[in-house]
């Protein structure tokens, strides 16, 4: 057989599966798109994570958006990440274009234009549905992890949370646990000693400080009532096809520390609750992280561990995760070890870094036989990508360079009109957009500092009206008596007896 015939069947096969699938796109070689060669995922395999990677300009968005709208066919919800806010469109049908037309004639795959159900979410005062979390559901580890806490300033944030379990005061709010520090280093100081032992306000003052770093980030917003519920992103339309939830994050690409909480806490959620699910047939929720250098480059070395730890276990139940980025590069190598499906777009090689950065990357794709991937890494074109992935057996795939397919969705964003419109059906929006003000820590402590100052102002009174007035002979006697025991009265009885005594 000649190199094509070769490679159509080592594509063929290495790409082939038994249980449900969804294609990517068409193979390619030596710049020509090979119909024969489709590039198919198996659905059991997703949840084994992946990377999304590519210079600005080269089809990433475009490329999760085709493996969004393949997942929500197959009844998989989806949540993404939308930093840049160009993924909406989803939600409209696409329009069939020439362009389009003939790149799915090259890879002989069917186009037919479709939208898909929708829910889009937000983090601050967008509109959309809220997302929130109380501070207790975060507990005292994560909680001092989100903050960078050291061991000292960790122990203090368990001894308030275990302060505020024993006396049945919830957590809701960052104002809930700033009032709590104060408490414990001004009116509660004695109470704490004596039960949890001495609290340096030093190291109360440092935590309250990163905590306000937190709040000025828009924390005040996320932390709060109502929580929202994990079932709440497992939806399935009336046609079987699985929500695409966005998150919309347009206004917090300046809020590191407040994205990198959210999705911690997210992960960890969605770990806790959901059960084990062990080697499924598909996944239960695929969750596309945009921009995700903006979680690692912020996050302290504690944070990156346990970001690594959850990834290692939340596939178990059935739950994958793909971070987006420029370059590979900005995913940890613990983290880029972990993912399974790797889908590379183009990279520029400007610099001497770039090409270092180029060199790298490539050494992390298996080697072909097809391409000389360093070089293949800087000509592919819009909508071109290398692939590997896992095949059914957790087997890795034969690196192949792809045409990708085109969206069937809008390759554009909604209009302000459309997105109310979205906003306006949707019962999730209705469900949390009423904020709860429930008594908590805050609201309790303050009730108990008003409680304790208004006794000691009746003690003060009791002990004041408790003297009994004088009577009114008690008042002339003590007046009498202080008359003739004045030294100016005695001097004037001497003087009159000397006076007697000389005649």
């Amino acid at each position: 057989m000649n190199k094509k015939d070769n490679f159509i069947q080592d594509i063929n096969n290495g790409y082939s599966t038994k249980g449900e699938s969804i294609t990517l796109g068409g193979a390619i070689l030596d710049g020509e798109a090979i119909a024969e060669s489709h590039v198919k995922i198996p659905l059991k395999t997703i949840n084994r994570h992946g990377l999304i990677a590519g210079a600005t300009g080269t089809g990433k968005t475009k490329t999760i958006q085709v493996f969004s709208e393949q997942l929500s066919n197959a009844g998989i919800p989806v949540l993404m990440m939308d930093i840049k806010g160009d993924f909406s469109g989803i939600a409209k049908e696409g329009k069939e274009e020439d362009f389009i037309t003939e790149r799915h004639t090259k890879i002989n795959i069917p186009y037919n234009v479709s939208s898909f159900p929708v829910e889009l979410m937000s983090l601050s005062k967008q509109s959309g549905v809220r997302l929130r979390a109380t501070v207790s559901e975060f507990g005292p580890v994560l909680f001092s992890r989100i903050l960078d806490l050291n061991d000292t300033q960790a122990g203090v944030i368990a001894i308030i949370f275990k302060y505020c379990d024993d006396n049945k005061m919830p957590l809701l709010d960052l104002k809930d646990i700033k009032k709590v520090i104060n408490y414990i280093t001004e009116e509660g100081k004695a109470e704490i000693e004596e039960s949890y032992g001495k609290i340096s306000t030093s190291t109360t003052g440092t935590i309250l400080r990163k905590i306000i770093e937190l709040e000025q980030q828009g924390g005040d917003l996320f932390f709060g009532e109502l929580s929202f519920e994990i079932d709440d992103l497992m939806r399935i339309d009336e046609n079987g096809k699985g929500y695409v939830n966005i998150i919309r994050l347009t206004d917090i690409q300046d809020k590191p520390k407040l994205f990198s909480t959210f999705m911690l806490s997210l992960l960890a959620e969605i770990y806790q609750q959901m059960p084990e699910k062990g080697d499924a047939s598909q996944p239960e929720l695929v969750i596309f992280i945009d921009e995700a250098h903006l979680i690692f480059n912020e996050a302290s070395k504690v944070l990156l561990e346990q970001i690594e730890t959850i990834v290692k276990l939340i596939r178990s139940k059935g739950i994958g995760i793909y971070f987006i980025t420029q370059n590979p590069m900005d995913v940890p190598s613990g983290v880029l070890a972990q993912l399974g499906l790797k889908i590379q777009h183009a990279l520029r090689a400007f610099t001497a870094n770039d090409r270092q950065a180029i060199k790298k990357t490539a050494d992390n794709y298996p080697t072909s036989e097809y391409y000389k991937t360093d070089e293949l890494l800087t000509s592919l074109g819009i909508g071109e990508a290398l692939v590997t992935a896992l095949n059914e057996k957790g087997i890795p795939t034969p690196l192949v360079a792809t045409m990708m397919r085109a969206p069937q969705s809008r390759m554009d964003i909604l209009t302000p009109e459309e997105i109310e419109e979205i906003n306006g059906k949707s019962k999730l929006v209705k469900k949390y957009s009423e904020e709860i003000n429930r008594e908590s820590a805050y609201e309790i402590l303050n009730k108990k500092i008003e409680e304790a100052t208004q006794a000691v102002q009746e003690e003060q009174t009791s002990a004041k009206s408790s003297k009994t007035e004088p009577s009114t002979a008690e008042v002339v006697t003590k007046s009498v008596l202080k008359v003739v025991t004045s030294a100016t009265f005695i001097r004037g009885v001497f003087g009159v007896l000397s006076k007697f005594l000389k005649k």
